[in-house]
């Protein structure tokens, strides 16, 4: 697989904090000598903790956060044998966590000056900037809002990094009885801890789906839902399996009916289930996700930035991305992205202002269910250099600065919330609609897109090299580029 993500921020081992125990001979016990760790320990499906929970204590652990409701407990330990002395009756897999977070693939941002902002004219919502959301125009945003611009009654959980609460576009979209910071696994309702701080993605993120109506800056999808920011991010920009666990089930029990998940779980980019060290990671979160769909909640997640066929794995050679890559070859259907690939998540491709698959979006038939837009900035130049207008404009928070504005990204990242702000605004318009319904009812929603005929490669000038970014397409009525179609906000309300 080649370039999987670009690493943006920097990298830092989890070192969390924890008590343990350790016998010597003929001695009372003594303190453990081991890295304090943290580990994800599970019950069997369907049996409760108790018994997880006392062999954590025995093993000299303890539980940080229990998710009982899928048999799933966060712990820390300083017991260097603390995987091996917590096997047995009430448990059935156990790893630690250290050196399981993922990069955030944030990509760069480019802010709009304070002259630009101050020149710019409206559009047809009478948001300044809103002449440079093309991507808003492509997907009829004006139209369905004329129809319904979203209910309150509908919370969306932002997964990421954070979002500013003094965003002049955000400060009134934001639930902030429903955010949390999510960071170790464990829950902290404070308003500072579930803000940005070394991250705007998710301030990004958050203002594509429901930056509001205000004269102010640019408009979302549907200004009328809510926002929580529910962050999974740490400051080192990584993206560890407890904190996605406690992000799925604070979704499920604070009444979100969908999250946006513009990120990937571990430093592999395919998790394997055969994999002894990544299986539990794997159950966990799979776990979280399928209890998240029984609450009625639509998990929505970006497909990827690497131009891979996620329906063809055969190789891995850009992972892990938090140490040094190893070659993995001959892969099966048992490898998958997560959480893009998990059964009830619904999976998005990226396209720029012409409505063609953008240069870096992965793909997959069967696996990508829809697509929006993205942003393709340099499909103009055949690869060249960037034109910065092609990407996508929302609200960014300088975490230099610590000020609030508005700036340019482009990714995957940035199609999964156009797709989870289209589906606000199919639950606003149809609040009945179960999470299975709100999924299909995208798809049959969404506008049909061809595939472009041979070799596709709107780059073949870019620096990489000139088949750097060849893709196929396969399919019918659904493709492996653009799943279903193009998502259209209009289709969903009228």
């Amino acid at each position: 697989m080649k370039n999987l993500r670009r690493k943006t921020l920097a990298a830092a081992s989890a070192v969390t904090l924890g008590v343990g125990l350790a016998l010597t001979s003929g001695l009372a016990p003594a303190a453990a000598t081991g890295p304090d760790t943290s580990y994800l320990v599970l019950a069997p499906q369907g049996a409760n903790t108790d018994q997880a929970a006392a062999r954590v204590a025995a093993a000299n652990g303890t539980v940080v956060a229990a998710y009982k409701q899928i048999g799933v407990l966060v712990v820390r330990s300083t017991n260097p044998d603390f995987a091996t002395r917590v096997a047995g009756t009430g448990v059935e897999s156990v790893a630690a966590t250290t050196g399981l977070g993922t990069a955030l693939d944030e990509g760069e941002t480019v802010e709009v000056s304070a002259a630009d902002v101050a020149s710019a004219t409206g559009g047809p919502t009478n948001e300044p900037l809103y002449g440079q959301q093309w991507d808003m125009d492509m997907i009829h945003v004006p139209q369905a809002q004329a129809v319904n611009a979203g209910s309150s009654n509908v919370v969306v959980g932002v997964l990421d990094s954070g979002i500013s609460s003094t965003h002049p576009d955000l400060a009134t979209q934001i639930a902030k009885d429903k955010s949390t910071s999510c960071l170790g696994g464990v829950a902290d309702t404070s308003e500072a801890a579930w803000n940005p701080t070394t991250s705007d993605h998710g301030t990004h993120v958050a203002g594509t789906i429901a930056a509001a109506v205000n004269g102010v800056g640019v408009t979302g999808i549907a200004p009328g839902v809510k926002v929580a920011s529910v962050k999974v991010v740490n400051d080192d920009g990584y993206i560890y399996p407890e904190a996605a666990v406690c992000g799925f089930m604070w979704a499920a029990t604070h009444g979100m009916r969908v999250t946006n998940n513009s990120y990937y779980i571990d430093p592999w980019e395919l998790n394997c289930r055969y994999d002894a060290r990544q299986r539990p990671v794997w159950q966990a979160v799979q776990r979280a996700i399928r209890y998240s769909n029984s609450q009625g909640v639509l998990n929505v997640a970006s497909a990827g930035n690497s131009n891979y066929d996620l329906a063809h794995k055969l190789s891995d050679y850009g992972s892990p991305d938090d140490g040094t890559p190893e070659a993995r070859e001959n892969l099966t259907s048992a490898c998958m992205d997560l959480p893009a690939e998990a059964p009830g998540v619904v999976t998005v491709s990226a396209v720029g202002p012409t409505g063609a698959k953008s240069y870096y979006s992965s793909y997959g038939l069967g696996v990508v269910d829809v697509t929006a837009p993205g942003g393709d900035t340099r499909f103009r130049t055949q690869g060249v250099k960037s034109t910065l207008t092609d990407g996508i404009l929302s609200t960014t928070f300088n975490t230099t600065t610590r000020t609030n504005g508005w700036g340019y990204k482009q990714g995957t990242s940035m199609s999964g919330p156009h797709a989870t702000g289209v589906a606000a605004l199919a639950l606003s318009a149809h609040p009945g609609l179960t999470a299975g319904d709100l999924a299909a009812f995208l798809g049959d929603t969404s506008v049909s897109l061809s595939c472009p005929e041979g070799v596709y490669n709107p780059v073949p000038l870019i620096p990489a090299g000139p088949t750097a970014y060849n893709a196929t397409c396969s399919g019918g009525e659904r493709t492996s580029f653009y799943g279903a179609g193009m998502v259209d906000a209009y289709n969903v309300v009228k």
